[in-house]
């Protein structure tokens, strides 16, 4: 197609929901029409530094929270707009570069501190493409998305619309698309509201922890007979594999294992439940599916924001330790599985599972 506009999506390795919107958007612009560039200037331009904190970034976040939380506040207080620390300048300069490479018409940022670098390139130039920061969390929303200037903020619901007007950002300059989910949720088809629920299939990602998982993992299949579980390892497949053959052995019949896999669109249009902990990514793909959630893991911060909206939407609840687990889900199956019909339904009054369609076309008109 002649005269495609060119769109650099930067992303950042620390999280999965930053990875994802910037994929998923990319694949939206890609079928409107228009020429994306995936890029990750941390990843490209401090490869070891990047591999090691986006290492340290899960261990923390799934096994320190109390220290994931101090530097997430820690994060509020700091001057961004500054000088580039020295272990950031490798970053900054990568990104220089591929701007002026790509020569895009549109720069789209799902990480917070890139702006920043943008900011300072827009004042050194006498023209400069649109910038728009796609915010990947939900309503609890650290200052450091904020800092910079954009075109727009893009964001995944009217309350965090609101919360980021009442912090001051133009409120004609804050746009609510929805989170980047795949596009494919705009067609798939949702499991039903009034379906047998028998068997119940529950998509359970697990964190990486062994004893997390056997006790969560029995704690569902022990709820009711009707249970049957689809465990997704995803990178955490060496570590957890020998416990989940030993889960699998003990309810024969009742467990699938998959290990990486980017069939989530279907896995979830296909399940009555997803057990997860609460990333934006995840979260908002429940939205998108309708597909009840319960959350097993809560890392303090921006992920406390995006079970506010679940729980805001009526759509899902935290339940951390296996009896709760259990508790659920003998809840939501009772009465002919009631419960688990009224979290369906609202869900489907939300209706949110387009957003990187939405994101995309917003991008494009700028």
């Amino acid at each position: 197609m002649p005269n495609r506009p060119r769109i650099l999506i930067l992303t950042a390795a620390f999280g999965d929901g930053h990875n994802s919107a910037a994929r998923n958007l990319a694949l939206a612009l890609d079928a409107a029409g228009a020429e994306t560039k995936v890029f990750d200037p941390c990843l490209v331009g401090a490869p070891r530094l990047t591999k090691l904190l986006a290492l340290a970034y899960r261990l923390v976040t799934t096994h320190l929270p109390k220290v994931w939380l101090w530097i997430y506040r820690s994060a509020e207080r700091c001057d961004f707009g500054g000088d580039s620390p020295i272990f950031l300048r490798g970053p900054e300069k990568t990104m220089r570069a591929v701007v002026e490479e790509f020569r895009p018409k549109v720069v789209v940022s799902t990480y917070p501190l890139y702006p920043y670098f943008l900011m300072k390139m827009a004042q050194e130039k006498t023209s400069f493409p649109p910038v728009f920061v796609v915010i990947t969390d939900s309503i609890e929303i650290n200052a450091s998305w904020l800092g910079a200037e954009a075109q727009g903020w893009v964001v995944t619901d009217l309350a965090t619309r609101d919360v980021l007007i009442a912090k001051s950002l133009p409120a004609e300059r804050v746009f609510e698309t929805g989170f980047p989910v795949h596009p494919d949720f705009a067609k798939l088809q949702p499991v039903a509201e009034d379906d047998a629920c028998d068997p119940f299939r529950i998509l359970y990602f697990p964190t990486s922890s062994k004893s997390c998982l056997r006790k969560h993992a029995c704690a569902m299949l022990d709820a009711s007979p009707a249970v049957t579980l689809t465990l997704v390892l995803g990178r955490n497949v060496r570590s957890l594999l020998a416990s989940a053959l030993e889960i699998k052995a003990g309810y024969p019949g009742r467990v699938r294992l998959i290990g990486w896999t980017r069939r989530v669109p279907k896995l979830l249009n296909r399940h009555h439940l997803v057990v997860g902990k609460a990333g934006g990514a995840t979260v908002h793909e429940a939205i998108a599916a309708c597909c009840p959630m319960l959350i097993h893991h809560l890392v303090p911060g921006q992920e406390e924001g995006n079970l506010r909206l679940l729980e805001m939407i009526g759509g899902g609840v935290l339940a951390c330790e296996p009896e709760e687990l259990r508790h659920r889900v003998v809840r939501l199956l009772a009465q002919d599985a009631a419960a688990w019909r009224k979290m369906k339904n609202a869900l489907a009054k939300h209706g949110k599972n387009s957003g990187a369609i939405a994101g995309a076309k917003l991008i494009l008109e700028a």
